[in-house]
């Protein structure tokens, strides 16, 4: 059985998607704040991670920070959810290694569905006989080690979050074909939403900020304009 972790200050948006997710068979944890998110988290290590943005003593934003840089929660996909709709909130979230965004109000069948898309995605990531590459990507400076979730640059190891490290690989795996937005959305998110197509592009962006910060490391994305991404073919 599932276990997911709801994070929200108001108890009758805790107790609806209690409900909810029960009835569906899901366990539930249930936190009111962001630092019995944190805890919770780290002691009870759930598949799922519902995370509200507005919480107090720590915020939803931080909360996701601490728990994508801590080594036992890393890979934990969280969703997360703002009475917000501001831009500036969900570029911030993807940024952070969220998975996916949620604004409320939000419809109770979309959740569930965002839920179970992102539950498969990550048992197909973690099934071992769907993992057919299971060796090393090359490409000059860079190696992508895929068994290890391991990227170098010169041998100097760079911290990529889950996302940024499959959407990496996915382009790396075949150089020079171009990959539209809403591909990458089905192949590395789960699912398919048009009106989130610029999730890709913040991953995209993030990636990119951290290898330009190596010195004479090359671009290895290239934006094809109108189309979507590539990865730069060897010279």
């Amino acid at each position: 059985m599932y276990r997911i972790l709801v994070v929200d200050d108001e108890q009758n948006i805790l107790e609806l998607i209690r409900y909810n997710l029960e009835k569906e068979g899901y366990g539930v944890l249930l936190a009111s704040d962001g630092n019995g998110a944190v805890e919770t988290a780290l002691r009870e290590r759930p598949d799922l991670i519902l995370l509200d943005v507005m919480l107090p003593n720590l915020d939803g934003l931080s909360a996701c920070r601490i728990l994508r840089q801590n080594e036992a929660t890393r890979r934990i996909p969280i969703i997360m959810i703002s009475a917000r709709g501001e831009e500036l909130d969900k570029v911030l979230g993807l940024e952070l290694g969220a998975d996916d965004y949620v604004t409320k109000p939000f419809s109770t069948r979309e959740l569930l569905a965002r839920i179970k898309a992102r539950l498969r995605r990550q048992d197909e990531e973690s099934d071992p006989p769907v993992k057919k590459d299971s060796g090393v990507i090359v490409h000059g400076q860079l190696a992508i080690d895929q068994s290890r979730f391991l990227v170098t640059v010169d041998g100097v190891r760079q911290d990529l979050t889950p996302k940024e490290f499959e959407l990496l690989r996915f382009l790396a795996a075949e150089p020079g074909k171009v990959f539209s937005r809403d591909y990458l959305l089905e192949k590395i998110w789960g699912y398919d939403y048009t009106c989130d197509s610029r999730t890709v592009d913040v991953h995209i962006r993030h990636i990119r900020q951290k290898f330009e910060q190596i010195p004479g490391c090359p671009q290895f994305i290239e934006t094809v304009r109108g189309v979507g991404y590539r990865f730069r073919e060897p010279v």
